[in-house]
């Protein structure tokens, strides 16, 4: 039976990913402002971005004042529930920046240092994806009703659809590039979609068989993470790590083993 906490901050996961998807889907300036910069010129930060946070973090705090939160674009606290939010309020920045349609909401519950409730909500896919700890996961989109979420039989490696990113400064994406020439011709192919979350849940939902990438924080994969286990899939980082900056990969069990296996031989956490 789910636990009638995780429940309640499901639902206001919901309600929050929901309305900052709206805001940031309607509100988007045809001249859309960069408020800031991040490590390099490439990785901008909106207004648009801001404005989701905090839209978020008021709804929360006001159901659950006594949470803490860790956000992207600096929402920080620790609380005194135990319970954590891990917010990115707009995953997919350079593609919402450009109009590309592969963005998302992801927030993400801790309870005692675990996750136990995400959301991750992609409006320009009409898509929906949550999961609860021990719930499975389920989808909502442009098909009828709640959709449980199964990642897809493992393939041979080499018939093995896989996603990657690449990391906004300059130096690192080229050793990522490096890593993904060697990777791809053991692979059917590799696609970038621009959001680890997206990735994460198209992992979940049947449309990749695997996905990693190095540089990613908390908030980034927190929600999308749990929703990849979920729905079947397994998650890690280097052999016998949890997913991490250093590196994140999620796949279909049989094809986990053997990619994890080829990223540390390619030194991809590097």
């Amino acid at each position: 039976m789910t636990d009638p906490l995780h429940t309640e901050l499901l639902e206001i996961a919901q309600e929050a990913a929901r309305r900052a998807g709206a805001l940031l889907r309607d509100g988007r300036p045809a001249d859309l402002a960069v408020a800031a910069t991040k490590s390099s010129p490439i990785d901008v930060v909106t207004e648009m971005d801001i404005a989701a946070e905090k839209l978020i973090t008021t709804l929360i705090a006001d159901r659950r004042p006594d949470d803490g939160f860790l956000g992207e674009e600096g929402a920080s606290g620790d609380g005194t529930s135990g319970v954590r939010w891990v917010i990115d309020p707009l995953d997919g920045t350079v593609n919402y920046l450009y109009g590309l349609p592969t963005w998302a909401v992801s927030i993400a519950a801790e309870q005692d240092g675990e996750t136990v409730a995400g959301v991750v909500e992609i409006p320009m896919r009409g898509e929906s994806y949550h999961a609860v700890r021990g719930g499975g996961a389920w989808a909502t989109g442009a098909w009828e009703g709640t959709r449980a979420l199964a990642c897809r039989p493992a393939p041979p490696l080499d018939q093995a659809l896989v996603s990657t990113g690449f990391n906004y400064v300059t130096e690192v994406r080229t050793r990522q590039a490096e890593v993904a020439a060697r990777l791809v011709p053991l692979l059917r192919d590799i696609r970038r979609g621009g959001s680890a979350a997206v990735d994460l849940c198209d992992v979940a939902a049947g449309r990749l068989d695997g996905y990693y990438e190095r540089g990613l924080h908390p908030w980034d994969l927190a929600a999308g993470d749990l929703i990849a286990r979920e729905a079947g899939a397994l998650t890690g980082g280097r052999p016998g790590e949890r997913p991490s900056h250093d590196l994140t990969i999620a796949a279909t069990p049989g094809v986990f083993e053997p990619l994890q296996r080829l990223l540390e031989d390619f030194g991809a956490w590097r």
